[in-house]
């Protein structure tokens, strides 16, 4: 299969007496969450204008639209890039596309009128912009949109399939930046300050360089065969894509002129992408890349595994992978891990494929957060499971609407609550907003409505999402005394227990340690976000 049609591929004993005991004894055993500080006045007026707001769907959307949501630290970029942009810049780049399976194409080459033509059975896309109908095939087929399951076409299938369809690879690189100034802007209108978007560079060469070198066990010698077959250059490939996305973006946006756009204020890091659906030689080859290239590059600051994760090879490989993740942690210890892991449900694998993938995460692959976790609860001994997650405070990425359509887990078949029980923290992200059709404020509206959050509750996901976030520097915050998410954000850092959290101006000593702190520098913006939205209209 092609390299372009995998690249951006989003991602993924007892009896009844016994097990309800069970049940009961972890429910029991969950750590009380610390008390909370006394609600502030600006919090009380917040969380009276989300109680009003919760009669109507309409109005809650508005409240929450306004709201400060900090960061979105599960997003991959090609899947949150609606489907009408890719469209334009497919009819842009003078590409086909193929009727029946709406895939696109290069055009063959130009004939004697020096117009380029499509194959059989293939349209310019552009002929889209002119075809209602064809347009609406496109954006459903790259999209959630107007999907309904059937038999042999489920959510998952769909989902998943759409990204071989509209196939960024066949596309110009140039749209990148295109790209990236769409999500941030999106990003801005909406209150967020903060994204790390999930992106796999070009890698080619790095799998003509594993094809090259055989298999071996040892992957110390496997790791120095491949850096001495030229692994590294890669590293620059990576780097200049990143180049190019963030030139364009910044044209787009003025950034750094007078009139410059609301989403410059964005700031955007990216997380290495590796596709775990490849050979294994392939896997360990581009995650050894991934880990040179964030010790590289600091606009890279983590690494994690894509594509559906109860694939034939994921499921396969699984702990190897792990291995590979545990043997370069050892020699890159610095560089942050996130990994997906629990995107399953029952049925979608056998019951013993549920049994340890977030296990192995945490213990082997060194995942400071987990995407999705959805399935925590089949896997062995989950309660002594959740509190070592929250004893080692591993956050959890929750991407409600995603989990819905492509595993159909959602209301109380989602572990959301189970793990704010246990003080695991969690964050809401949004996964793949593009293809989804949906946007941060959509997930804030849902995770409301479904589970009664309160502004509190929602206060500390934001902040929680701050705080696990892969910015370089120290916290804002004073380490938490205890286990779990609840014992954090009590108190500031000793530098700055004097001031406002927020203040346009810390005091001398705060002020320094902000100016070295890339994290908390984030974190002090937040907060003065919130007391601006805090304080009313």
């Amino acid at each position: 299969m092609r390299f372009a049609r995998w690249v951006h591929r989003g991602m993924r004993t007892g009896g009844l007496v016994l097990g309800v005991a069970v049940c009961a004894w972890g429910q029991a055993s969950a750590k009380a969450p610390a008390r909370p500080a006394a609600a502030t006045a600006g919090e009380e007026r917040a969380e009276r204008s989300l109680e009003a707001a919760r009669a109507n769907p309409l109005d809650l959307y508005a409240f929450l639209y306004r709201m400060p949501k900090g960061a979105d630290l599960h997003v991959h970029l090609s899947g949150a890039v609606y489907a009408e942009t890719f469209i334009k810049d497919a009819a842009d780049d003078g590409l086909c596309v193929d009727i029946a399976t709406h895939v696109f194409a290069k055009p063959r080459a130009a004939d004697s009128s020096l117009t380029a033509s499509c194959g059989e059975g293939q349209v310019p896309v552009e002929h889209a912009l002119e075809d209602q109908r064809l347009y609406d095939a496109l954006v459903d087929a790259f999209s959630m949109r107007s999907f309904v399951p059937a038999t042999g076409a489920t959510g998952h299938d769909h989902f998943f399939d759409s990204f071989d369809e509209f196939d960024v690879g066949a596309l110009s690189l140039d749209h990148l930046g295109e790209w990236v100034d769409e999500i941030a802007t999106r990003a801005a209108a909406q209150n967020e300050q903060y994204l790390e978007l999930m992106h796999t560079p070009n890698f080619t060469h790095t799998i003509a360089v594993a094809n090259a070198v055989a298999w071996n066990d040892d992957l110390g010698k496997l790791r120095d065969a491949l850096l001495a077959h030229g692994l590294r250059d890669d590293v620059t490939v990576a780097s200049g894509e990143i180049d190019r996305a963030n030139f364009g973006r910044a044209k787009l946006e003025r950034c750094g002129q007078r009139d410059a756009a609301p989403a410059c204020n964005v700031e955007i890091r990216y997380i290495y992408q590796v596709l775990r659906g490849f050979p294994k030689e392939q896997v360990f080859a581009q995650t050894l890349l991934g880990f040179e290239t964030v010790s590289a590059d600091p606009r890279f600051v983590g690494i994690n595994f894509v594509m559906p994760e109860d694939g034939y090879i994921s499921m396969r490989d699984y702990v190897l992978q792990m291995k590979m993740v545990e043997f370069l942690h050892g020699l890159y210890p610095k560089v942050h891990i996130t990994l997906h892991a629990g995107e399953l449900a029952p049925g979608l694998v056998p019951y013993e494929g549920l049994c340890c993938h977030i296990r192995l995460a945490v213990d082997e692959g060194h995942a400071e957060r987990i995407g999705h976790g959805v399935d925590v609860m089949y896997e062995d001994r989950p309660y002594d499971l959740l509190r070592e997650m929250a004893a080692k405070h591993v956050m959890v990425e929750i991407n409600l609407t995603s989990n819905d359509v492509i595993l159909g887990v959602t209301g109380k078949e989602h572990p959301l609550p189970i793990y704010r029980r246990f003080g695991v923290p969690v964050a809401l992200s949004t996964d793949d907003e593009g293809v989804s059709r949906i946007n941060l404020t959509h997930e804030y509206v849902r995770a409301v409505e479904t589970y009664g959050l309160s502004y509190g509750d929602l206060k500390q996901m934001v902040r929680t999402g701050m705080q696990h976030d892969f910015l370089p520097g120290e916290s804002l915050w004073r380490a938490p005394e205890g286990p779990g998410v609840a014992a954090e954000f009590r108190a500031p850092v000793a530098a700055c227990t004097r001031d406002t959290l927020g203040a346009e101006k810390p005091s001398a000593g705060c002020g320094a340690f902000l100016a070295r702190s890339p994290k908390a520098k984030a974190q002090w913006e937040l907060e003065r976000r919130f007391r601006a939205f805090e304080a009313g209209p």
